[in-house]
């Protein structure tokens, strides 16, 4: 036997008898304190995913990151997707370092762009909130595009958007059966999903928003029929439609016109859908309405415009550098709110240089979407506009509200770099393949000096 086998045989031994040693000690562990033997056995079965598939992990994570419930791990409070994310960036890094597309080079650049620009304010205004806020943004857009570039090139791309499909549905679902009790009670409020955890109802509605743009573009390769989309579709819209989200309302409206308008996409689309555009777009109306005839100054349309009144007024008091992120969880303003719209948020929180670097990712990340294949970037360029428009009347700055978007537009990415990537593989044996055929057509002559001459 050669030293190499031996080797490898020895390898071999020694990676059994530590299993062996680590499940023996888990199984006595378990008996007296539960907590760290769990904790190890969770470490080897996530070390273990990661060594199969570094996209395992981030798979099995995906339906969490729609999770908007709370948690505190190790003295900090955030939600479970967030956490989740933290956990799926990890082993997506390994898939990202192995090399990245030109487009996917090109938003992580944008994504980095915005995180130097907002080191002024870090610097200008030095405060806890602040500085966790700054890593939290990075996670959120660069982590989020890192994970979903991991789950499309690996090849999961079509199965990560059908998880989200299905994990969606079910929030769907449970909404509606609780708008169902409301409704019986008399109570035609919007429906806030109260079970198996809260979420307010302008939370659920982005995700029914942003999720309801990926079911109506249905690309080829998340592997849905026409008939099974439309269904998930119209039962996420109806779902959207209680919680009377009126920002998801338009966000999705807005989306869903743009996809049928446009010309460059893989298959043709019913303008027929955009008459069922209007009843809801009309009823959105009359909300408004009736909440500035109310004259209720504390209604959600004049206390918005109360808080525009105040952004104003604090972004005046720094407008180059802004006051810090999450500025409203300090005591240094009267006034303590996140500004509901991206713009007035980023420019109170990092002056006009941050907002000049926060435009520059959102259309920059557009542009990038709008020049991939169509078969890909259609869908990373209607959920961008999804959640672009959505948060010009609401906060952005939101957990999975920014995640998910940013997750699909990597998702997107990942999967249009495989597709690429294949595509040249298929080329370069087809020339193989010719050329062992017939050797003269990979044959060049010589070049002479006479010829040259």
């Amino acid at each position: 036997m050669t030293t190499g086998r031996l080797r490898e045989l020895a390898l071999r031994v020694a990676v059994v008898v530590g299993l062996l040693a680590v499940l023996l000690y888990v199984g006595r562990g378990l008996a007296g304190d539960p907590e760290l033997p769990l904790l190890v056995a969770g470490l080897i079965l996530f070390l273990g995913l990661v060594v199969a598939d570094p996209a395992l992990v981030p798979l099995v994570a995906l339906p969490f990151l729609l999770v908007t419930a709370r948690l505190s791990v190790a003295g900090v409070d955030l939600t479970v997707s967030d956490a989740m994310l933290a956990v799926a960036l990890a082993p997506s890094l390994l898939v990202l370092l192995a090399g990245a597309s030109r487009p996917m080079r090109q938003v992580m650049w944008l994504g980095a762009l915005y995180q130097f620009a907002t080191v002024f304010t870090l610097v200008r205004n030095p405060y806890q909130a602040n500085l966790v806020e700054w890593f939290h943004a990075g996670v959120l857009v660069l982590g989020a595009v890192a994970v979903g570039w991991a789950l499309g090139r690996r090849g999961h791309g079509g199965r990560s958007l059908r998880i989200l499909a299905l994990s969606t549905l079910a929030l769907a679902l449970i909404t509606l059966a609780q708008a169902v009790i409301q409704y019986d009670a008399g109570n035609f409020g919007p429906v806030e999903m109260s079970w198996p955890y809260q979420v307010q109802k302008n939370a659920i509605g982005t995700i029914f928003a942003l999720t309801g743009a990926v079911l109506y573009v249905r690309p080829a390769w998340m592997g849905w029929s026409r008939a099974r989309s439309l269904a998930a579709f119209w039962t996420v819209v109806a779902a959207l439609l209680t919680t009377q989200s009126r920002q998801a309302v338009i966000a999705l409206a807005v989306a869903v016109a743009l996809l049928v308008m446009r010309r460059t996409t893989t298959r043709r689309r019913s303008k027929g859908i955009l008459l069922a555009l209007i009843p809801a777009l009309v009823g959105v109306s009359v909300m408004v309405q009736d909440q500035i005839q109310s004259g209720n100054e504390f209604n959600s349309f004049f206390q918005r415009l109360t808080w525009f009144e105040d952004s104003m007024d604090i972004w005046g008091t720094d407008p180059w550098f802004g006051v810090g992120l999450r500025w409203w969880y300090t005591d240094r303003f009267p006034q303590a709110f996140q500004p509901p719209n991206s713009l007035m948020d980023t420019m109170t929180s990092a002056g006009i240089i941050g907002l000049v670097a926060f435009i520059a990712l959102l259309v920059g990340t557009w542009l990038v979407a709008r020049r991939l294949d169509p078969a890909y970037g259609v869908l990373a360029e209607l959920v961008l506009v999804t959640r672009m428009v959505q948060s010009q009347f609401d906060l952005f700055w939101v957990a999975v509200q920014v995640s998910l978007p940013f997750l699909i537009l990597g998702l997107c990415l990942g999967a249009a770099a495989r597709h690429e990537a294949a595509q040249e593989e298929k080329a370069k044996v087809r020339t193989q393949v010719e050329q062992a055929r017939h050797p003269a057509l990979g044959a060049r002559p010589a070049r002479t000096a006479g010829a040259a001459g």
